[in-house]
């Protein structure tokens, strides 16, 4: 993996571990995450308009991580609702690099050596230190079967939109195309929740979007530096933002105990680390 590809992941390791800290400290997280998918949809539609359509081999790609996104939606809410920044984040994206080298074995042909296998267990084992509290019976099983539950479809549209943007011949167009197709969520969750959209205050709402620009920016980097490296190995080293949402949760949030949730980051990172480092 070229140094520039690991900066450009990294830098959007940060990002994406910042937006999920603004809707865990959201008031209404189902309004918060609507206007995180319009977000997404302002930069996507300049996007669609300046990189023109993808090729239409990629149309099933787009539709596919737009359903699936239905469903990461609504387990993030459901997650951030009953489980700590701390442990919910870890759970998801941690369990998500495993689920997504095995999918790229199978539906890309991207076999990753020794080492990088190494490094996953590695990361299994961080996620069971942050998530003990959990099965001790200490946190709510319900934020930890969603956070397991978001991993899956993180893995999901990963896998999808990794193989979709390859197929494309157009990276930006596939990348405006699929936050565009986020308008269906905008729309279910405002028509729904119009009175609490309207209650919210203004800063709230410009918080939101915020929020939705940031992940825009998080996810797009990581789709681009998947059109030249593995989708496994960009998805794992993308994981670091566990670090970020660790720090983020105990001295943001006061989420503790702050011994645990640190050592299970540093060893999730290590893992991680391994698996960046191995060559392919």
């Amino acid at each position: 993996m070229g140094s520039d590809v690991f900066l450009i992941v990294l830098f959007a390791a940060f990002l994406h571990a910042l937006w999920n800290a603004i809707v865990k400290g959201a008031g209404d997280r189902s309004v918060i995450l609507g206007l995180v998918a319009a977000g997404h949809v302002v930069p996507g539609l300049f996007m669609a308009v300046h990189y023109g359509a993808p090729a239409m081999a990629a149309l099933p790609y787009v539709i596919g991580t737009t359903v699936v996104h239905w469903g990461y939606y609504w387990l993030l809410n459901l997650a951030y609702r009953t489980g700590d920044l701390s442990i919910v984040y870890p759970v998801a994206r941690g369990f998500a690099p495993v689920l997504i080298a095995i999918g790229a074995m199978v539906f890309a042909n991207e076999m990753l050596p020794l080492t990088a296998w190494l490094g996953i267990l590695a990361v299994s084992f961080g996620i069971l230190l942050l998530a003990r509290r959990a099965v001790t019976g200490t946190v709510a099983k319900t934020g930890l079967v969603a956070a397991i539950g978001v991993a899956v479809t993180i893995a999901t549209y990963s896998i999808i939109d990794g193989i979709g943007v390859r197929v494309s011949g157009n990276p930006g167009g596939y990348i405006g195309w699929i936050f565009t197709a986020e308008i269906f969520v905008v729309l279910y969750i405002f028509l729904t929740r119009w009175g609490r959209l309207c209650a919210m205050p203004a800063r709230s709402i410009a918080i939101g979007i915020f929020g939705g620009i940031v992940s825009s920016a998080a996810y797009g980097l990581v789709l681009y530096a998947k059109v030249s490296a593995p989708l496994g190995m960009v998805s794992a080293l993308r994981e670091t933002s566990v670090i970020f949402a660790a720090l983020i949760g105990v001295m943001w949030f006061g989420e503790g105990p702050r011994r645990d949730r640190l050592i299970g980051a540093a060893i999730v990172a290590l893992g991680i680390g391994a698996i960046a480092a191995t060559r392919v």
